[in-house]
């Protein structure tokens, strides 16, 4: 079955509003054994019309979303019932409804409201309990013209998601006939690229009856993405973990930061960070993982020399001697993390985020990591991302979070 989906608002192409809805249909969808096959965003008016038109001729169904609003922008549902030719009248239930909705609240609705109660001729009007713009949805072959179904809802996730969910879902599974919905696995690495896996394991998973397969690279990180029935699903991970077991992350999709969190619970440790180049993004990281505050206990944000010497206690002989950025200093500053914490391990990164103070000895990207345990030996790594700011930090706090996941899986 073929799925498209038109999101409309002029907003989302200027960019002052993030389009989430692709990515979240995308999930749901799936969850329903679909897919979609094409997403399109067009700017509120009479683009839609094109853009519907053509996806009518393409597709089985079409998700429309936003353009049922009472301002003279809004204009999805006229557009709909003039490339579908049907007339729209007023759906007195969905009248009331909007009369309710302003009543309850104590408002007065306006004349421009009333447009929302249209709904074209042989159309269901689709309930919403969170806003005054009901959805609507277009029966394929309605009206002889399209053998495509329209599903016409808004655009606020609060309002769009709670419908989908009660109204769609139904239509779709009568729709597609789907009995059987594959299962998919995301396994996420680091520490290696695409080509590693094309050179790696390409040809064997390619020769897996039934199974899709796709890879998604991010700073630091490759996703495996795997879809098929069980068996094939099993054959494939078999032979990715027998060569790159070593680098897996996760098996369940979750981040590196939601892996360390979820080890050092497992292990009853604690963990602190000191950071220089990275200004606390190790630690935010950490934290935006729900139930860190049982193994998070202190991070120290050291950007300055003084900072290091102060906080970490850092010798200033270090410091002159070798540099911030140097093995020394990092592994100082871990050691001093791990003693002023009183955690069970501590990470520490120091490096030369750019686009200035670099040498020939120490260029841009370089970067140094302190990994303390309690009653274990220090160790300390050298990393070079020669990247932007923003990714040279990222790529930094993604190699320190590995250095840790690495040890706690030691211990």
């Amino acid at each position: 079955m073929k799925i498209e989906v038109i999101n409309t608002g002029t907003e989302l192409l200027l960019g002052n509003t993030l389009n989430t809805h692709g990515a979240w249909f995308g999930r749901e969808l799936f969850q329903l054994g679909l897919r979609i096959s094409r997403q399109t965003t067009v700017p509120d008016g009479d683009a839609i019309r094109e853009a519907l038109a053509e996806s009518l001729v393409r597709a089985d169904a079409v998700i429309v979303t936003g353009g049922l609003g009472p301002t003279s922008d809004d204009l999805t549902r006229e557009i709909t019932a003039e490339v579908l030719g049907l007339e729209l009248i007023t759906d007195e239930a969905a009248l009331r409804s909007l009369e309710g909705f302003f009543t309850s609240r104590g408002r007065t609705m306006v004349a421009a409201n009333l447009k929302q109660a249209l709904c074209p001729v042989g159309a269901d009007i689709l309930p919403n309990a969170n806003g005054t713009a009901p959805g609507i949805y277009v029966p394929p072959r309605l009206n002889g013209r399209s053998n495509a179904a329209v599903f016409l809802l808004p655009g606020p996730p609060r309002e769009l998601y709670p419908m989908f969910h009660a109204e769609v879902p139904p239509r779709l599974r009568a729709l597609s006939g789907v009995e059987k919905i594959n299962e998919a696995l995301v396994l996420k690495f680091t520490g290696v690229g695409e080509s590693d896996f094309h050179h790696g394991i390409d040809a064997r998973l390619s020769e897996i009856p039934g199974l899709e397969y796709g890879y998604c690279a991010h700073i630091g990180e490759v996703d495996l993405r795997l879809i098929g029935d069980a068996e094939a699903i099993r054959e494939a991970r078999e032979i990715t973990l027998a060569h790159f077991e070593p680098h897996l992350i996760s098996e369940n999709g979750a981040s590196l930061e939601k892996t360390v969190v979820r080890l050092l619970k497992q292990r009853g440790m604690t963990l602190a960070t000191a950071e220089s180049c990275t200004g606390g993004l190790i630690s935010n990281r950490i934290t935006n993982v729900p139930g860190s505050s049982e193994v998070f206990t202190h991070g120290y944000v050291t950007y300055a020399n003084e900072a290091k010497r102060a906080m970490l206690g850092v010798p200033a002989a270090d410091l002159e001697t070798h540099g911030a950025v140097s093995e020394q200093v990092a592994r100082a500053m871990a050691e001093g993390a791990l003693r002023e914490s009183g955690a069970g391990i501590a990470v520490a990164v120091t490096g030369i985020a750019g686009p200035g103070g670099g040498t020939e000895e120490k260029p841009v990207g370089t970067a140094w990591c302190g990994l303390a345990v309690k009653g274990g030996e220090t160790r300390t790594f050298k990393f070079y991302h020669p990247r932007g700011r923003k990714d040279f930090k990222q790529s930094v706090s993604q190699s320190a979070l590995e250095a840790v996941r690495r040890r706690l899986k030691e211990l």
